[in-house]
């Protein structure tokens, strides 16, 4: 209430939380009757930030109700099942298959959604197209230097010297043997010509991200380009956008069963022992892929985005449980998104990159063809001048491209690598099929962390990041300007009760669109 003709104002107390919301909303009505002084007034007071609640926030859910708990107690239990009775273990294998199509059953729409929302989104388009060149030229920077890195591995402790197999002794059967087939069919620029679907509906229908990526940018470009003839269309992919994120929220509560049968399978089917048979290789691939994440990616994220490995790795530990469960970054594509967004990122970067990014910035996927072209080589007693390894490297770059999110797109990337070169014999894949499984989990979550980093540094690049908002997100802070918690409680209270601005505090009049938006990027 304004008094100016006393010459004083009494301003009313903000009230916590949903009450805030509440009395915004009874004041806004009021406005309508209101003095053009008095409306200015009004609108200042809806815009003052609520108090933290009483303890400096919102108390966090029960160890028990986090989720990375939850999936981390199902994979201890899918490992001692698969050890005891490997044969109930095996038939397990329907429970996380099926979580993991679901899962798979939302990419093809989030990614459509969210880039054309983000394209549509861009004041000026050809911003776009810059976002896009410079995420293409860090993610050949990072694939080169993660080639390079596990050659640089394997020539120095060359664990395939002494093992002398014969390549024409070599028998391929099965998956494996089609998984050959299709890669020495496979050509390096298929990628390209496979970026258009045969149909709209089909790029959905076979999971092709890279064709969801190609549709998803000409309808975001299409769309800001009609101008206001594309607006109501815009305004409903944001709602849709809502409701395929509440869809993605009711499957993740079933990541812990999917996480259960996807190890369960997986340790009764192979067995703990095929671990010790070439337990070396599984070692160096693990060492060389820590060391590129920590050393490598964290001098990345410290010198030029001036954040902290480490506590990316807490930010984002449901999403690390979710993918060493079910040996796939790809359901735990939605979370990066959504939280890379509440960090501070732009909506159109992350639309961009992230999708893009699994595609096209394999970091672990590179660092596994590396090192086992080179372990093949040495095992069937190939050898293999600097040159040609360049040569390798050069080829790699592509091929791993060409596979991307294609069944065993490992095997494939890698015997399309050794049928282009033809100096290794492609029936070695053999020699590391039956470790395979226990190598996908590392290369996935390398491949995860590789694309949250590429993502905070083309931002960056970009002036497309809130870096002190990311900063107190990471470092569990208050967000700055908001007095609220950056807890996950404190991010879904804050979410669902008030509505946050990028940047700023917790706005008690937002409209039900901001509420709606803050809400799809707030970690869950």
């Amino acid at each position: 209430m304004a008094l100016n003709g006393l010459g004083a104002m009494w301003v009313r107390p903000p009230l916590p939380g949903a009450l805030h919301a509440v009395a915004a909303a009874r004041q806004v009505r009021g406005m309508c009757q209101a003095g053009p002084s008095s409306r200015l007034e009004e609108v200042a007071m809806t815009h003052t930030p609520a108090p933290a609640a009483a303890g400096g926030g919102t108390p966090s859910k029960p160890w028990w109700r986090q989720l990375y708990v939850q999936v981390l107690v199902a994979i201890v239990i899918g490992i001692f099942l698969g050890w005891r009775w490997p044969d109930l273990a095996t038939s397990m294998e329907p429970i996380g298959t099926t979580f993991i199509a679901a899962m798979k059953m939302l990419i093809g729409p989030i990614v459509f959604l969210t880039i054309i929302g983000g394209v549509a989104g861009v004041a000026d388009l050809k911003k776009v197209g810059l976002t896009g060149i410079k995420a293409l030229t860090y993610f050949q920077v990072g694939t080169i230097i993660a080639l390079l890195t596990g050659l640089v591995a394997i020539n120095v402790f060359r664990l395939g010297d002494g093992v002398h197999a014969d390549p024409s002794t070599i028998a391929t059967s099965g998956q494996a043997d089609a998984y050959i087939k299709s890669g020495e069919h496979q050509h390096w620029w298929e990628f390209l010509t496979n970026l258009v679907p045969h149909s709209f509906f089909g790029a959905f229908v076979e999971g092709d991200i890279l064709q969801v990526i190609f549709l998803a940018v000409i309808f975001g470009i299409a769309l800001k380009s009609v101008g206001k003839v594309g607006e109501p269309i815009i305004a409903s992919v944001n709602r849709l956008t809502e409701v395929v994120f509440k869809v993605l929220a009711f499957v993740m509560k079933a990541a812990p069963l999917g996480a259960f049968g996807a190890m369960s399978y997986a340790i009764g089917k192979f067995g703990l022992s095929t671990l010790t048979s070439l337990g070396s290789l599984i070692l160096l691939f693990y060492v060389t892929s820590v060391l590129f994440v920590v050393v490598g990616l964290g001098a990345v994220l410290a010198a030029f985005v001036k954040l902290n490995i480490f506590q990316l790795f807490r930010y984002f530990k449901e999403e690390f449980f979710l993918i060493l469960g079910t040996s796939t970054a790809e359901p735990a594509l939605p979370g990066l998104m959504r939280k890379l967004r509440f960090m501070g990122v732009e909506k159109s970067t992350v639309g961009l990159v992230v999708p893009t990014g699994y595609s096209f910035n394999l970091d672990g996927a590179a660092i596994y063809l590396s090192l086992a072209t080179l372990y093949i080589a040495q095992a069937t007693d190939t050898p293999l001048s600097i040159g040609q390894q360049l040569g390798l490297l050069a080829v790699m770059l592509l091929t791993s491209k060409g596979a991307a999110g294609v069944a065993g797109g490992g095997f494939i990337a890698l015997t399309a690598t050794l049928s282009t070169v033809g100096h290794v014999p492609a029936a070695g894949i053999m020699l590391i099929f039956g470790i395979d499984k226990f190598m996908s989990e590392c290369r996935a979550l390398v491949n995860f962390y590789g694309n949250a980093v590429a993502t905070l540094f083309v931002a960056k690049w970009e002036n497309n990041l809130d870096v002190e908002r990311a900063r107190a997100v990471l470092g569990g802070h208050d967000i700055p300007g908001s007095g609220q918690p950056s807890t996950a409680a404190g991010h879904e209270s804050a979410t669902h009760e008030q509505g946050h601005v990028r940047g700023g505090g917790p706005v008690a009049g937002a409209t039900a669109p901001d509420a709606r938006q803050d809400a799809e990027v707030a970690p869950r």
